[in-house]
């Protein structure tokens, strides 16, 4: 399972001092949870996690390559709550080289 993070609106250049092993440190405790809430503890941990820092669909997208599926949600923390893809399944569900799984929340 994969966790990618970045800080909002800085892909692509040099951003301002920031702590990064307290963003990433974040994105463990956020994947860790959520795989206990789906799962239950000990089947979470048996899942391999991998913590990524970088943009979302280039780090998926590198990911499926040699995978025989790639599962993603069906949306993050765009601006449009309601919509049925979000930009990074819309674009790893055109771009990879595998099949993808794009699975809807129940909540949405």
């Amino acid at each position: 399972m994969f966790a990618v993070w970045e800080l909002p609106g800085l892909y692509g250049w040099s951003g301002p001092t920031v702590d990064m092993d307290v963003d990433e440190e974040e994105t463990r405790q956020k994947m860790s949870q959520e795989l206990t809430d789906v799962l239950d503890a000990e089947a979470a941990g048996s899942v391999r996690t991998h913590v990524v820092h970088g943009n979302a669909v280039d780090v998926l997208l590198r990911a499926a390559e040699g995978a025989e599926v790639l599962v993603v949600g069906s949306r993050g923390r765009g601006g449009f709550a309601r919509a049925l893809l979000g930009s990074v399944s819309q674009h790893v569900s055109q771009h990879a080289s595998c099949p993808v799984v794009i699975v809807r929340s129940p909540k949405q």
